[in-house]
């Protein structure tokens, strides 16, 4: 099995694009890795400046305290899954030698339809996506480089849920991690799509408390079944708590 190969390994980096894709995407699967002794690093493309703020006492955060509020969640969903060491894209470690640091920015995004999110229509010139990809892919691999993991893992072609900077990632992903020589995973959108799945219930209680790290983009719902608990986003939707992971080469 894939997992059983992963937690063969030493160190395993993921890559997602925004603060909470760490938790809600794979915040499971860092878990049961981390608890088995592997190293779980973290490379996150954005600082996620376009996220929705739920309702509630975070609802005015605008500009400079909104990105701080979200690094500092980032920071705290980290700790909790056990995640050794992070870098966001474009910053040292996770920056081509010889280039000055820079910003990638939240690309945004808008519903075509329930479930899948496509390109807002007014991303700006500093935004992840509208990046040369060739020096992204250079960023990725400057962070392969430093943390030397056994493996990478990131998003599917379908990017989870459609979300365009979920959907650069993979873009990018894929070619680094062939220039590094190491291989990737794939985290399969699709829950009835093809691939390994692991049922990692187990390890709900600290996805829950790396979740409620996040309390800007997400209120969390536990259920009186300890293998379950839910979470509300901005727009009201409530979506289970992924503890059931699917992963392809």
């Amino acid at each position: 099995m894939l997992l059983d190969d992963l937690a063969g390994a030493a160190r395993v980096l993921f890559v997602h694009a925004h603060p909470d894709d760490e938790t809600l995407q794979t915040g499971a699967l860092i878990a049961e890795l981390t608890a088995r002794g592997v190293r779980c690093d973290l490379v996150t493309a954005t600082r996620g400046e376009r996220g929705e703020i739920v309702p509630g006492p975070l609802s005015g955060l605008t500009g400079d305290a909104f990105v701080a509020r979200r690094e500092t969640e980032l920071a705290g969903a980290v700790a909790a899954l056990g995640i050794t060491e992070r870098a966001y894209l474009g910053e040292p470690p996770a920056r081509a030698a010889g280039q000055p640091p820079r910003r990638y920015a939240d690309s945004g995004m808008r519903w075509i339809r329930e479930g899948l999110a496509g390109p807002s229509g007014d991303a700006g010139p500093d935004s992840f996506t509208a990046a040369d990809p060739a020096e992204e892919v250079a960023d990725l691999v400057a962070a392969i480089e430093y943390f030397r993991p056994d493996a990478l893992i990131s998003y599917d072609d379908d990017g989870s849920y459609g979300h365009p900077d979920h959907v650069r990632v993979h873009e990018i992903s894929g070619p680094a991690a062939a220039r590094a020589g190491v291989p990737v995973l794939w985290v399969v959108s699709d829950p009835a799509g093809a691939g390994e799945w692991s049922d990692l219930a187990h390890r709900l209680p600290t996805v829950v408390a790396a979740a409620r790290c996040h309390a800007s983009q997400v209120s969390v719902v536990e259920s009186a079944d300890p293998r379950a608990a839910e979470v509300i986003h901005s727009g009201g939707q409530r979506t289970p708590l992924a503890t059931r992971i699917g992963l392809r080469r």
